[in-house]
C-alpha cells in the first residue's frame, strides 16, 4: 500500500494568494473561511503543481492575481507553487514556477511580452517538463489521484467508465457461473452455436427486426391484393361457360349453314328471321336468368363479409393468447424474485453483529476507560441494527412489490381469459352463419331458371325449326346470305370475345385470392417465429438480470454504504445497462443530501484506494455539512464555510493520518 500524505503547500503570487503557507502536520487538517477566501485555491495549487490543471480538470485557468476588473493586478511576478509529500514516510518536494517572458528586441528600449515559460523542480533539482511529468505519474497517474482525492469524482464519471471502474475492482461474473446458478437459462447455453451472450443478442434482435419488418409488410401486401381483386359479384362463371358453349354451337351452325349456301342448297333470306329468332331466345334467356344472378350476387356479399368478421375475431383472439402468455412467463420470473427476496430476508433477518473495535488507545496503547468502551459498543450496535433494519425493509419492499406484480398480471390473465372465451364463442356463432349463408347461396345458384320452361323462348324455337324447314322453299342470292352469315358469326365471336374476358377478370379474382390466403399463412409463420426469438431475447435478458443481480451482490459486498445498481427494467420488460451510486434506496443524483453524497464519496474511495493500493490525501469541500464524516486511513482536508472567518484558517487536529 503506498501511502501519500501532504506536509505542506506554499503558494506564492498564485491566484488570490500573494504569500500564502499550507501546513497540516502530515495529519488530517481543516480549512475555515467564508466565501472567497480562498479555499478551492488550495486545491487548485495541489492540482496545478502535480498535473497543472485545477480541481475541475481546465489547463486553461488563469493562475496570475486579479484586479476588480479582471486583469492582471501586476505584471513580471513570478507564480510559484511548492509542495511537500509523504510517500510511504519518504519526503518528496515537488515546485513549479510560471513566469511571464519579457524580450528586448533590437534596436528597442523597452522589453515586449512573449510568452510564458514553466520551470519544474524535483527535490530542488530543476528538471525538464517531461521528467516532472514522469516522475509524478510515476507517484500516482491523473485519473487514479482524482478518483481518491475528491469524493464526488466518481459520481461524476460517464456511467460506463464507472461500470468499468466497478468491475475491475470486483472482477467479472463468469457465463458458466450464471447458467448452474438459474435451471431456466440453462437451455440457452443449447442455443448460443458457440456465440457468445452479446453475439446471441444482437443476432436475435437482428432477426426480430427483419421477421416484425416482414410482419409489417404483410397486411399492406394483403390490403393491397384486396383492392386488386376485380368486381366479379355479377358474373357466374358456369353461365359464362354455359353461354361460351351455345354461342360456339351457334357459330358452328353458321358456317355449316354457309357451306350449304355455297353448296347452293339453302335459301339466305330464311338466315335472318332465324337469326332474329334466336336473337329474341338469347334475349329471353338472359331476361330471366339476370334476377337469380342478382340475388346470388348479393348473397355473395353476405358470405364474404361474414368471412371477414371471421378473420378480424381470429387475429383479436391471437393478440389475446399472446399478451397472456407474456404474463405468465413474467408471473414466473417475479415469483422467483420473490421467493430469492424471502431467503435474503430471511438470511439477513439470522445475521448478528460481528465486533471489531478496540479496548486500547490508537496512540499511547493504554486501555480505554470502560464507559468509553461500552459507549464504542452501543454506538455500534445501534449503527448495526439500523442498517439491518433498512437492509430488511429495502428486501420487504422489494418483495411486495414482486408479489403486487405477480397479482396484477394475474388479474389481467383472467380478464384476458374471460376476453378470448368470449370472442370464441362470438367466432362459433359466425361460423354458424357463414355455413348458413353458403348454403343459400348455393341454392341461388342452383335456382337460376331454365328457359326450356318459358313458353315464349319454346315458341320462338319451334319457329327456328320451321324456318329451317322451310328455308329451302326460298331463293335469294347466295352472295347475300354468306355476307348475312358472316355478320352473325362476327357480332357472335365479339360476344364470346367478352366472355372470355369475364372469365380472365375471374381468374384473376381467383388467383389473387389464393395469394391472400398464401400471405395469412407466411404472417402465422412469422408470428411463430417472432414468438420464438421473443421467447429466446426473454432467456438472454433473463441471464442478464442474473448475472447483473450476482455482480451487484458482490460489488456492494465491497462497500460499507454505497450501494449500486447496474441495470434498469423499461417498460417494455427489457433491461437497460445503468451504474447507479444508492444510499439508503436513494439515488446519488435523486435526492441524496449533501452529508450523505460526501460519506458515500469516501466510502468508495476507501475501497478504491485498498484495491488500488494507494491512499492519497482527500480533499471535502463544503465539509460543514458533514456532522460525522466515514472513517478512512487516508489524510483528510476539510475545507469548511465560515462565516466569522474573513481569512483563511486553518486548523490541525491532534490525530496524524494513519
Amino acid at each position: 500500500m503506498t501511502k501519500i500524505v501532504l506536509e505542506s503547500l506554499r503558494l506564492t503570487n498564485f491566484k488570490g494568494f500573494e504569500q500564502f503557507l499550507f501546513e497540516t502536520g502530515g495529519g488530517n487538517v481543516s480549512g475555515f473561511g467564508t466565501n472567497a477566501t480562498g479555499k478551492t485555491t488550495i486545491v487548485d495549487a495541489f492540482t496545478w503543481l502535480l498535473f497543472g490543471k485545477d480541481s475541475a480538470g481546465r489547463s486553461d485557468f488563469e493562475i496570475k492575481p486579479l484586479n476588480s476588473r479582471g486583469q492582471v493586478a501586476q505584471h513580471g511576478l513570478d507564480h510559484e507553487v511548492e509542495g511537500v509529500l509523504l510517500v510511504d514516510g519518504q519526503r518528496r518536494t515537488f515546485r513549479k514556477v510560471f513566469a511571464e517572458k519579457w524580450t528586448k528586441q533590437r534596436g528597442s528600449a523597452t522589453a515586449e511580452f512573449t510568452g510564458h515559460k514553466t520551470d519544474h523542480f524535483l527535490d530542488g533539482v530543476p528538471v525538464t517538463a517531461g521528467e516532472y511529468k514522469a516522475s509524478v505519474a510515476a507517484l500516482i497517474p491523473e485519473e487514479l489521484f482524482r478518483l481518491l482525492t475528491l469524493p464526488d469524482y466518481f459520481n461524476g464519471l460517464k456511467m460506463e467508465a464507472r461500470r468499468k471502474i466497478l468491475l475491475d475492482v470486483c472482477g467479472d461474473m463468469a457465463d458458466e457461473d450464471v447458467v448452474s446458478s438459474n435451471e431456466e437459462i440453462a437451455k440457452l447455453i443449447i442455443g448460443l452455436n458457440g456465440r457468445s451472450i452479446d453475439d446471441q443478442k444482437k443476432v436475435i434482435a437482428s432477426e426480430r427486426q427483419r421477421v416484425n419488418k416482414e410482419l409489417e409488410k404483410i397486411p399492406i401486401r394483403i390490403d393491397e391484393a384486396r383492392r386488386s381483386i376485380p368486381d366479379v359479384s355479377e358474373l357466374d362463371e358456369t353461365l359464362l361457360d354455359d353461354d361460351l358453349y351455345t354461342l360456339r354451337g351457334r357459330i358452328e351452325a353458321r358456317e355449316a349453314e354457309a357451306s350449304r349456301i355455297r353448296g347452293g342448297g339453302e335459301v339466305a333470306t330464311k338466315r335472318k328471321q332465324i337469326a332474329e329468332l334466336e336473337a329474341g331466345m338469347l334475349d329471353i334467356k338472359s331476361r330471366l336468368q339476370s334476377v337469380g344472378m342478382d340475388a346470388a350476387a348479393k348473397q355473395r356479399e353476405v358470405v364474404n363479409r361474414l368471412h371477414a368478421e371471421c378473420d378480424q375475431i381470429r387475429r383479436t383472439i391471437d393478440d389475446k393468447q399472446q399478451r397472456r402468455r407474456n404474463n405468465e412467463r413474467t408471473i414466473d420470473a417475479r415469483r422467483q424474485e420473490a421467493n430469492r427476496l424471502r431467503a435474503e430476508w430471511t438470511q439477513v433477518d439470522a445475521e448478528q453483529m460481528v465486533e471489531h473495535h478496540a479496548d486500547n488507545c490508537p496512540t499511547c496503547g493504554q486501555m480505554l476507560p470502560e464507559e468509553q468502551i461500552q459507549a464504542a459498543h452501543e454506538k455500534a450496535e445501534a449503527e448495526y441494527r439500523r442498517q439491518k433494519s433498512e437492509r430488511l425493509q429495502r428486501i420487504n419492499d422489494a418483495g411486495r412489490a414482486a408479489v403486487a406484480e405477480i397479482q396484477q398480471l394475474a388479474s389481467d390473465n383472467a380478464k384476458l381469459t374471460t376476453e378470448i372465451e368470449s370472442a370464441g364463442e362470438q367466432l362459433a356463432n359466425l361460423q354458424v352463419q357463414v355455413s348458413d349463408a353458403e348454403t343459400t347461396l348455393n341454392e341461388l345458384r342452383a335456382g337460376i331458371t331454365d328457359p326450356l320452361g318459358n313458353p315464349e323462348y319454346v315458341e320462338k324455337s319451334s319457329e327456328v325449326d320451321m324456318l329451317r324447314t322451310e328455308i329451302y322453299q326460298l331463293e335469294q342470292s347466295t352472295d347475300t346470305a354468306l355476307a348475312k352469315i358472316r355478320e352473325d358469326v362476327c357480332k357472335l365471336r365479339e360476344e364470346i370475345a367478352t366472355i372470355e374476358q369475364d372469365k380472365a377478370r375471374i381468374a384473376q379474382a381467383r388467383t389473387v385470392q389464393q395469394r391472400i390466403i398464401e400471405l395469412e399463412a407466411q404472417e402465422r409463420h412469422l408470428a411463430d417465429e417472432y414468438e420464438r426469438l421473443e421467447e429466446q431475447l426473454f432467456l438472454i435478458e433473463e441471464f442478464i438480470r442474473t448475472k447483473v443481480a450476482m455482480l451487484e451482490q458482490r460489488i456492494n459486498g465491497k462497500f460499507q454504504l454505497a450501494r449500486f445498481r447496474l441495470f434498469e427494467t423499461q417498460i417494455n420488460g427489457g433491461l437497460k445497462e445503468v451504474c447507479d451510486t444508492m444510499y439508503g434506496g436513494v439515488p446519488y443524483d435523486g435526492g441524496l443530501n449533501n452529508a450523505a453524497r460526501i460519506n458515500v464519496g469516501l466510502d468508495i474511495i476507501n475501497t478504491l484506494s485498498a484495491h488500488y493500493g494507494v491512499e492519497a490525501p482527500i480533499w471535502i469541500d463544503n465539509a460543514e455539512s458533514v456532522v460525522q464524516l466515514v472513517d478512512t486511513r487516508a489524510q483528510v482536508i476539510r475545507l469548511v464555510v465560515s462565516e466569522a472567518d474573513r481569512k483563511l484558517r486553518i486548523e490541525t487536529t491532534m490525530q496524524e493520518a494513519i
